[in-house]
């Protein structure tokens, strides 16, 4: 069993032993080494190669990755931690995919020594959590897999509610196989003397109208506070004994939630004050154990978030309090953005269906359709 304590010591070694530039020269010798490039029409070569669908052999082992850095993929297999690379053979099987492996994947890996090994296959996933690639929208960025559930976290005030971003993570969830759950962080700003007052009532208002959006739908919302400590402990029994991962934008508190959830210390970030924005104190993701059972994730934060492999005619799926008014608009094919005699729309004005949730609907048809454009 792998105490936080150890594990965090390890982390720390395994990601400060060397600098940018040894790390560079280090990866720079591998790959010299690794001559799987220039036996890509090689099939006599092809076929002495171990198959990737044979996951198991009598000198491998099994084991699951913490986090992956330059250095290479740290893996825990009983208790033990060993710093794997991928398999010649394994890297020339990139497709649509920008990572081959990502935190939380079971591998199977041959130990070189006591400290190192080769990473040959990667087996099946239960979930996936991904996003499109900011680079290549044409290539899917796996951010961790075999998950339980998303804690999708914002907070109030600072920064604010965002349903657009909210909506995306919990799609993304749901495509993958994952139960989406909001955190909404920092609810002690709400009776915060510091603040202007009417922006104190607009922040109400909406963190009210939110709440209301999501719990109608049957999606679970736990309000918390790092502050005061308020809804810790319905967070931690919600993790008990499960993969959960922290997502959501920078600055909402993810290190915090994180901290006062499992014991660790994380660094935490300030607000920069011109974007209202939060700076990003996570910079790579790790699979952390928990002292009661089950594993966390913590996630870089990120400012957008781009849904893999979703189609302008699925959108509407997502959102289910559309459906028992979609039958009744006029066109058969409706968008429920501009036709007319949209029940939709009508829904929407006549308060049975949240503004909230039907703007961040249009947002995001918007810009599926605008990346549809550019394809």
């Amino acid at each position: 069993m792998v105490t936080r304590e150890k594990y965090f010591d390890y982390e720390e070694d395994f990601h400060s032993k060397s600098d940018r530039k040894a790390s560079r020269k280090e990866r720079k010798i591998i790959t010299d080494k690794d001559r799987s490039k220039y036996k890509k029409t090689d099939t006599d070569q092809k076929k002495k190669t171990t198959p990737l669908d044979t996951p198991m052999s009598d000198d491998s082992k099994k084991g699951q990755v913490l986090s992956i850095s330059p250095e290479g993929i740290l893996v825990m297999n009983d208790g033990k931690q060993w710093i794997c690379q991928l398999k010649g053979a394994l890297k020339q099987e990139k497709n649509k995919t920008k990572n081959l492996v990502a935190v939380g994947d079971f591998v199977a890996f041959i130990p070189k020594d006591e400290q190192s090994g080769t990473i040959h296959f990667i087996l099946p996933r239960k979930s996936i959590l991904s996003r499109a690639d900011n680079l290549s929208r044409r290539k899917e960025q796996l951010i961790a897999v075999n998950i339980d559930q998303v804690f999708i976290s914002c907070s109030v005030v600072n920064p604010s509610l965002k349903p657009y971003l909210v909506d995306r993570y919990i799609i993304a969830a749901q495509k993958g196989n994952m139960e989406p759950i909001i955190v909404i962080n920092k609810t002690d700003l709400l009776s915060c003397e510091d603040i202007d007052p009417i922006t104190l009532e607009v922040e109400k208002e909406i963190y009210a109208a939110f709440i209301k959006s999501y719990t109608s739908i049957g999606i679970k919302v736990i309000s918390v506070s790092t502050m005061t400590g308020e809804g810790i402990d319905k967070l931690k029994e919600c993790m008990r004994n499960r993969t959960s991962v922290f997502s959501g934008q920078s600055g909402v508190g993810k290190s915090s939630l994180i901290n006062a959830t499992t014991g660790s210390s994380l660094r935490t970030g300030e607000i920069v004050s011109k974007t209202n924005k939060g700076s990003h104190t996570t910079t790579s993701t790790h699979l952390v154990p928990l002292e009661d059972g089950g594993f966390c994730v913590d996630t870089p934060g990120i400012k957008s978030f781009g849904i893999w492999d979703l189609q302008k005619e699925e959108l509407t799926a997502y959102y289910p309090e559309f459906a028992p008014y979609s039958s009744s608009c006029k066109f058969p094919n409706c968008s429920h953005m501009n036709e007319p005699e949209c029940a939709v729309i009508n829904a929407v004005e006549n308060g049975e269906i949240s503004e909230l949730r039907f703007g961040s609907y249009c947002a995001l048809m918007t810009s599926l359709s605008e990346e549809h454009r550019h394809r």
